[in-house]
């Protein structure tokens, strides 16, 4: 990636926090944005968890590509995750290469980048680094957790982790563990940048000859899975890219080919090829069921938290039925639970869309949770 991380908001989390691989860390950055104020009381704090490839810019200008943020459609003054009324964190991932602790930071110990020195990291590590940001704001417990895809994961996590600290919570198009299919295509994008001979076991931050080609196939990979089938197919079908008919040559004939390309390409402007591979490992390990002797039911006895689930009718990566398997282990295990299937024709990326029956349903429960859990406090 080619922007510098300069001046962004972080706290240094300095307790020590032992990883699930074994070892412990200590005295390491996370970087987090904030929108909206935080009311008097400390009631009107939401945590938002970002996806694979997202960031804590969730909205506004991002300072750091100058671009929107990932999340504008949702959030913002007067909209479903109104910023004139709550208070919105959102933290860049360990792992992570927007200001958090991530393989491209100096290792102290040999003055060079970690690479694939840097410790292999879990959803949980994330979710806890994450929590020493809600201590640093001094907020005890949150009107709710929300995020979508891995986002969704974390939303889970830290439901099991600190079932107090929120009074709701929103896991969006996501699952409490990853299926053989969805691991598939996470390798499919790790193969695709280790097979770059820019990437060079990871060893490319000194040389900064960056696998470009390798992360830029990984983007169009994981591009492909975010979309629905008829989406892709209303939007470019068989369309050519600004020709009259086939070149019979192998640039791009296609208005699918240059579009998949351009994702690509843009991608490997903001993105480091290594986070990727740490951060879609993460996903790949994460299993909730396997954290608790009973399994997913267990993670979440003895919760005041309301939930609402969130799955896209059109959305093949993290089907509707990956949403239903957490519901009924919320229902087994007694929670407050409510369940939405938005129908949509724009796959699995709906939640970033401008999908007004998602947006109404996330306001409308927000809202509604504010309004009781106000009076709580």
């Amino acid at each position: 990636m080619n922007y510098k991380i300069e001046n962004i908001k972080k706290i240094i989390v300095t307790n020590p926090l032992k990883l699930d691989c074994g070892q412990t860390i200590k005295d390491f950055p996370i970087a987090y944005e904030t929108y909206g104020e935080l009311n008097k009381k400390k009631n009107n704090a939401i945590l938002i968890f970002h996806a694979l490839t997202g960031d804590q810019f969730v909205a506004g200008d991002n300072p750091i590509t100058n671009k929107g943020g990932w999340w504008t459609t949702a959030v913002g003054p007067g909209k479903a995750i109104d910023t004139d009324k709550y208070f919105i964190i959102c933290a860049n991932v360990l792992g992570g290469c927007m200001g958090s602790f991530g393989p491209k930071d100096i290792n102290t110990k040999n003055n060079q980048p970690y690479g694939l020195k840097f410790p292999v990291i879990t959803i949980k590590d994330m979710v806890k680094a994450q929590e020493s940001i809600l201590e640093h704001l001094k907020i005890s417990k949150l009107l709710s957790v929300l995020g979508g895809s891995m986002g969704g994961m974390q939303v889970l996590q830290f439901c099991a982790l600190y079932p107090d600290k929120t009074f709701s919570a929103i896991p969006i198009a996501s699952t409490a563990s990853h299926n053989a299919q969805q691991i598939a295509l996470n390798e499919l994008a790790r193969q695709a940048i280790m097979s770059d001979p820019l990437w060079n076991k990871g060893n490319y931050y000194q040389d900064k000859k960056v696998p470009k080609n390798g992360l830029a196939v990984a983007r169009m990979a994981a591009h492909i899975t975010y979309m629905s089938d008829k989406g892709l197919q209303e939007k470019f079908g068989r369309k050519l890219q600004e020709k009259k008919d086939y070149e019979f040559s192998f640039d791009a004939d296609f208005q699918i080919e240059s579009y998949l390309r351009h994702q690509g390409k843009v991608f490997v402007e903001r993105f480091d090829a290594n986070s990727y591979l740490y951060i879609s490992r993460a996903m790949d390990y994460f299993d909730l069921s396997k954290q608790f002797k009973n399994g997913l039911s267990e993670a979440f006895q003895n919760h005041n938290t309301k939930f609402l689930i969130i799955s896209f009718s059109s959305d093949w990566l993290y089907p509707t039925k990956n949403s239903k398997e957490i519901v009924i282990a919320l229902n087994a295990s007694g929670a407050n639970v409510a369940f939405a299937e938005i129908k949509t024709d724009k796959g699995h990326d709906s939640f970033l869309v401008e999908e007004p029956e998602f947006l109404k349903t996330i306001k409308g429960f927000l809202d509604s949770n504010f309004e009781i859990f106000k009076n709580e406090k």
